[in-house]
């Protein structure tokens, strides 16, 4: 199935199925999860990244367990909008990831999502170690969020 937009991802995903979002680190995958009614995403986990592969294995097992009827992948433009090598690559997962799967993907602008969460933890006061360790799947959550209330506006 090819990346889809907004417009075409709301009608593809079966009723009461689940949206997955990920936040794609050079080292890390942040994973987070919606609930059935599209309204509120929640963090999940975070992987560590290898090959694609056993990342998207991983995924998908995730989603079968789940019960996901499409991803969400982060799109980290720059800030004039345009694509460095880390929007390059997360473009190349989601491709690769639709090629061998059946759930819909859609790559959705993540600008300042990782900022955003980072910030909110400081104000949390929450330690450098503990930032570190749940950053990548709030902002996965942060990225769902925002495909949530984007679909509830359609």
């Amino acid at each position: 199935m090819p990346v889809l937009t907004i417009e075409e991802l709301k009608p593809a995903l079966p009723a009461r199925a689940r949206l997955i979002g990920l936040d794609l680190g050079e080292k890390t995958i942040g994973i987070a999860l919606s609930d059935t009614l599209l309204t509120v995403a929640t963090p999940m986990e975070t992987l560590k990244r290898g090959k694609f592969g056993a990342d998207a294995a991983k995924i998908e097992k995730i989603a079968a367990e789940q019960g996901v009827g499409g991803l969400v992948v982060g799109l980290p433009l720059n800030m004039d909008g345009s694509e460095g090598p880390s929007a390059q690559s997360a473009r190349a997962f989601a491709r690769n990831f639709a090629a061998r799967s059946a759930l819909p993907v859609l790559l959705w602008d993540e600008r300042l999502s990782t900022a955003a969460v980072t910030r909110t933890l400081i104000d949390a006061d929450a330690s450098r170690r503990r930032r570190g360790e749940v950053v990548d799947k709030m902002a996965a959550a942060y990225i769902l969020q925002g495909v949530l209330e984007r679909l509830r506006r359609m």
